[in-house]
């Protein structure tokens, strides 16, 4: 369902050395979405996976993450050689994936699932201001948690890497799926809902709820 193919609509050239095959949507190309669809489901999931080739071989790892503008924001220990490989330059990609539905058809053929899905390539950069980034990341996981907090330590910041993928035209593909099954049946057919959500927080230590933790629980 997630496609590393470009969407239709864009026409800057890859960036350099990328392979002219990845530029085009082939299959499904009624799926490819815009800039606005792109930032939908970006700001709707909150775990991508970060994928780059390391001394010849696949490498990956699932990652929080943020959307700030037009960078996606990324952070991880410094102890990580993965990252750190990425950070000096390495060609990436980082996929999202948000299952909506399941389609339930006829046919197994037919069976398929309404989704959103993203493919952004480039080449991750450590950011400027690390405190900043880590602010808006952690903002965007628990809105109003910095405001609530201690200041992020030296100490904290050199044991973390924070990078900055761009969202550059021409390097990135939305694509999406919604709606029922695609033929018409006389037995039942239709689509389950799936969505994500909070439950009521475990506490660890502490007896008072903080004001984000229970604005994010609520749905506020």
């Amino acid at each position: 369902m997630a496609s590393s193919d470009q969407p239709p609509h864009s026409d800057q050239p890859p960036y350099s050395g990328e392979p002219a095959a990845l530029s085009a949507l082939r299959r499904k190309p009624d799926r490819g979405g815009d800039r606005a669809q792109l930032d939908d489901v970006l700001d709707a999931v909150l775990v991508g996976t970060l994928s780059t080739v390391v001394d010849g071989w696949p490498w990956s790892v699932p990652l929080l993450f943020a959307r700030d503008g037009d960078d996606i924001l990324l952070h991880g220990s410094v102890a990580a050689g993965g990252l750190r490989h990425v950070a000096q330059g390495a060609p990436s990609t980082f996929t999202v994936f948000a299952l909506d539905g399941i389609v339930v058809a006829e046919t197994l053929f037919d069976h398929s699932a309404n989704y959103r899905s993203a493919v952004i390539r480039g080449v991750p950069e450590r950011v400027a201001d690390e405190e900043s980034a880590l602010e808006a990341l952690s903002d965007r996981l628990i809105p109003g948690r910095v405001a609530e907090t201690s200041a992020i330590t030296r100490k904290e910041s050199a044991a973390t890497l924070v990078l900055r993928l761009p969202i550059v035209d021409g390097q990135w593909v939305a694509k999406a799926r919604s709606g029922g099954p695609g033929t018409e049946s006389d037995e039942w057919t239709g689509v389950i809902p799936v969505r994500t959500v909070y439950d009521d927080p475990v506490p660890a230590t502490g007896t008072e709820i903080p004001a984000s933790v229970r604005r994010l629980v609520s749905g506020a």
